[in-house]
């Protein structure tokens, strides 16, 4: 988890080369980096990915995945197996390992850039959500602050209280 020195907070306007590279500041980047040089790069909503350390994502992602096979071992799943099947296929294409280039350079993968809907040369936001880092296509980015900023006075005075 995110200490109090190390949030990741900032928004900044980017651009994806014709080869899929998009540079993430060295400030919300470096923190990631800090655990180790692995990086989770995950589908939150569609037009949005997030970038995660791998120090903190892989033992949650581990841990939860660990409690569904226990509970499909002891047969306590067999009347949602629907629903198991449907986790299944969220886990096979949601999340994957990446590392960084030089100049700390992210290069999307295929299947990632669709559900971004950002083509090369197109812009980018990449924003600070305190703990981890979100890329966003910019009307997604748009419509997500123009919802939820009139819940911001609400949500910071629920998170200080």
């Amino acid at each position: 988890m995110a200490t109090a020195a190390d949030l990741l907070i900032g928004e900044f306007v980017r651009t994806l080369d014709e080869r899929f590279r998009l540079a993430i500041p060295p400030e919300l980047i470096d923190p990631l980096l800090s655990a180790g040089p692995k990086i989770m790069l995950a589908k939150e909503r569609a037009g949005c990915l997030s970038l995660w350390s791998s120090a903190l994502w892989k033992p949650r992602l581990d841990a939860a995945v660990d409690v569904v096979r226990t509970k499909l071992q002891a047969g306590l799943l067999t009347q949602r197996m629907g629903q198991v099947q449907e986790l299944g296929r969220l886990l096979s294409t949601r999340q994957q390992t990446v590392s960084l280039a030089g100049r700390s350079r992210l290069v999307v993968p295929e299947g990632f850039r669709e559900f971004l809907g950002v083509e090369p040369g197109g812009s980018l936001m990449v924003v600070g959500a305190v703990v981890c880092v979100e890329l966003w296509q910019p009307a997604a980015w748009n419509a997500y602050v123009t919802s939820e900023m009139p819940g911001f006075r609400q949500r910071i005075d629920d998170l200080t209280a």
